[in-house]
């Protein structure tokens, strides 16, 4: 990926906010954003045909194009949907167009920018490096990049791989250029940024508290977790994910573009929607690894039931990676008593239990996901418009994808309601 001076780098406005807003690792749109978008037309396809055990009587193929309607009348541009139960079991539902003012229906698995959901592959590798000795959960940062976190308070000493990967490392991440006005992104869409850049930009602020006593979501601790890979395994950090986690799977439209700002075909376009009302296509972009994974509906429930199901770490390793701490007071209010593991997120679900889960927004795309406890149900919601224009706008499109994901785990009908 190109590179350009630590000033050319996409922004976060609030740092406690995870994955939403505009381009950068991980936390996005949950703060300002929306407008009442009127869009034409929903569509619903089953991929591949479902049976009648897996429509009836729970969740079927009525219940998930009414909540993909329910996301859309919100003022989301497009939205697909997949609920994936088991080999020929899947359901696909699409709400919306493509591109606005176009009647082009949106793709039934498009491709879209993961954003944060790219956090759980690369958890899943340092899980995997942990389970060969190659890594502990408890080595410092210190010891596997000595003198890089230093400086403002800031001790790599004193932080542990545990802390960045569930947040807890009290590193601040830099306020960078992205997406706060319209004219920023036309100018700044382009920027690259590498991992030391982040961690240098990171280490020009006094740490958000000691490590290990609070909670903040921290795209620089995943910066950090991919130079760490990389310095354990003298090979890329991509390369790894691409050799432990996509190529076993067979997630062959899960990507990295590097410095290429387009998506592959098909996809809908994405969109931001400002706090001023303006909604500006921002499909093409330039965004930060691990965030910058391309990938689609099929590929990330794929992920998720094979993690669960236990396919990509031993048992041992997995209660880890389920081991978690609570969360800000802020982000309770978009994930209502959830909890943080190592790259996962615990909800609950409102049928009792809980699911797993981790969510993710950049580029106008905004994804939630979910699986059950052992990845025998899964589901992705794909929406295309982050909307931005305040917090209420993009809480209700928060809890609008959480319901359908609540329903669709649950396997009870969905009701359609705008929440």
């Amino acid at each position: 990926m190109r590179s350009t001076s630590p000033t050319a780098a996409p922004h976060h406005p609030d740092p406690s906010l995870p994955d939403r807003q505009h381009p950068r690792i991980g936390r996005r749109w949950l703060a300002a954003a929306a407008a009442a978008l009127l869009l034409a037309g929903a569509a619903v396809a089953l991929r591949p045909p479902v049976d009648a055990e897996a429509t009836a009587p729970g969740y079927g193929q009525d219940d998930l194009r009414r909540d993909t309607d329910a996301i859309r009348a919100l003022g989301v541009t497009g939205v697909q949907a997949r609920v994936t139960t088991g080999p020929g079991r899947d359901l696909v539902a699409t709400s919306g167009v493509a591109e606005a003012g176009t009647d082009r229906p949106v793709p039934r698995d498009g491709y879209f920018r993961m954003a944060s959901t790219g956090k759980a592959l690369v958890a899943t590798v340092v899980l995997r490096l942990v389970d060969e000795g190659r890594l502990a959960l408890d080595d410092t940062v210190d010891r596997r990049l000595p003198g890089l976190v230093d400086g403002n308070g800031n001790d790599g000493r004193r932080i542990t791989i545990r802390q960045l990967l569930q947040h807890t490392s009290g590193i601040h991440d830099d306020d960078l250029p992205g997406f706060t006005t319209p004219q920023e992104y036309d100018e700044r869409r382009y920027d690259t940024y590498t991992p030391q850049q982040i961690v240098a930009l990171a280490m020009r602020h006094r740490p958000d508290f000691p490590p290990g006593t609070g909670w903040r979501y921290s795209n620089t601790g995943y910066a950090l977790l991919d130079m760490i890979i990389e310095k354990v395994t003298d090979r890329p950090w991509h390369q790894e994910v691409e050799d432990l986690v996509l190529k076993p799977l067979g997630m062959d439209h899960t990507y990295l573009p590097g410095s290429t700002p387009t998506l592959r075909r098909p996809h809908a376009d994405g969109y931001q929607v400002f706090p001023s009302g303006e909604r500006v296509d921002v499909t093409e972009v330039i965004l930060p690894d691990p965030g910058g994974y391309v990938s689609t509906t099929a590929d990330v429930n794929r992920f998720f039931q094979a993690l669960l199901g236990g396919e990509l770490l031993p048992r041992a390793r997995l209660a880890e990676m389920r081991d978690t701490v609570p969360v800000s007071e802020e982000i309770q209010a978009f994930w209502p008593h959830g909890r943080y593991g190592l790259g996962l997120v615990g909800r609950p679900l409102s049928c009792g239990g809980g699911y797993w889960s981790h969510e993710g927004g950049d580029g106008g795309y905004i994804t939630l996901n979910g699986a059950t406890d052992d990845g025998s149900r899964t589901v992705t919601v794909s929406m295309s418009t982050a909307l931005n224009d305040s917090p209420d706008s993009a809480l209700r499109q928060e809890r609008a994808a959480s319901d359908l994901v609540d329903h669709a785990l649950c396997d009870t009908p969905g009701n359609g309601q705008d929440t």
